[in-house]
């Protein structure tokens, strides 16, 4: 069974999905939060081993970790970037499994999204952050671990507005697990299996989104709404990709997070 950090014991159960693929445990803040209210379980999701990891591997190691931990209710999945793609997987699964999704900075489901998404980030990307890039490149080409986690840095300073102070809590990132786990899930998206498997999904759906992620937070939820006609879509302005990092939105994000999971519980 996957590993998991957890917070809380108050039922229901939340999972809390983080992104990349392959970056986990920097979740934590939001995590910590929720363990005031809810019990959380912040999962570990597999690293590269002997067979190339797929988002089947991934759905099934969750499972694994939900049905060990099931309480009375089924639980709340709440992902980040990649996470939030992979609790959609998820819950397409196994929808019975599920009482309700919430998607933060949600990652892209075909290629106008995608396009976008690039386009942002290279009007934002300066020639500092370019000559960054490069540093990164030549210190890094022996460590591609290293290289992951130096440009999920800058990138977070470029998918952002004003982060609030705080701790690195990620743990070594996995370069391996997330070429092979992002090659997967590029494959379904080509061969037509998502979003569409998402109309399987019955629980209620919210996505929290940042105006300023270079993530087209509307056309993503444009893309979803035909599969999952029960999303409920909130936006924040002066945010980007980690709404619970933002000076302007943390605390309204963590308000209306808190507020809308206990809703479903009720």
């Amino acid at each position: 069974m996957i590993q998991a950090r957890e917070y809380g014991e108050a039922e229901p159960l939340i999972a809390l999905l983080h992104g990349g693929p392959g970056a986990p445990g920097y979740m934590a803040p939001v995590a910590r939060h929720l363990g005031d209210f809810f019990h959380v379980l912040e999962p570990f999701q597999r690293g590269a081993g002997h067979e190339p990891l797929s988002v089947s591997r991934h759905v099934k190691d969750l499972h694994e970790l939900l049905k060990f931990h099931q309480d009375e209710s089924l639980p709340a999945i709440v992902g980040h970037s990649w996470g939030a793609m992979l609790a959609l997987a998820y819950s397409a699964e196994y929808p019975h499994a599920v009482g309700a999704l919430v998607l933060i900075g949600c990652g892209t489901f075909d290629h106008a999204s995608r396009g976008r998404m690039d386009a942002v980030r290279r009007e934002r990307m300066g020639d500092e952050y370019k000559r960054r890039e490069a540093r990164i490149a030549e210190r890094y080409r022996n460590d591609p671990n290293g290289k992951l986690k130096a440009v999920g840095k800058l990138h977070q300073i470029i998918d952002s507005v004003k982060l609030i102070s705080h701790k690195d809590e990620s743990v070594p990132f996995d370069a391996q697990a997330h070429t092979e786990s992002w090659a997967d899930m590029m494959r379904l998206q080509d061969e037509g299996v998502y979003p569409a498997a998402f109309a399987a999904i019955r629980s209620p759906v919210l996505m929290l989104h940042g105006s300023e992620d270079p993530h087209p937070g509307t056309m993503i939820r444009d893309s979803l709404t035909p599969y999952l006609p029960q999303l409920e879509y909130h936006e924040w302005e002066r945010c980007g990709h980690y709404p619970w990092l933002e000076e302007a939105a943390h605390e309204a994000f963590y308000e209306v997070l808190k507020e809308w999971l206990k809703r479903q519980f009720e």
